[in-house]
């Protein structure tokens, strides 16, 4: 079961927060469909070379302020 759950709404705004922190990320990579965080959670570590933990947390910090551009 995953860490975090995102929703078709959110989505958006953390692939805008990813891009930013990882420009070497494309729109193709960061396909997401609702329900599927394990798939994105697995597929992220290997793009960006973390760990699953780090991943969860950068998602999960992305999540806190939805409307800030930061992340």
């Amino acid at each position: 079961m995953a860490d975090i759950s995102i929703s078709n709404k959110d989505w958006p705004r953390v692939k805008i927060k990813l891009q930013r922190k990882y420009n070497n990320l494309t729109d193709e990579q960061l396909q997401y469909t609702e329900g599927q965080e394990e798939t994105l959670i697995s597929k992220l570590e290997g793009l960006v070379n973390r760990n699953r933990a780090y991943v969860v947390f950068t998602l999960k910090k992305a999540l806190v302020n939805i409307d800030n551009n930061r992340l």
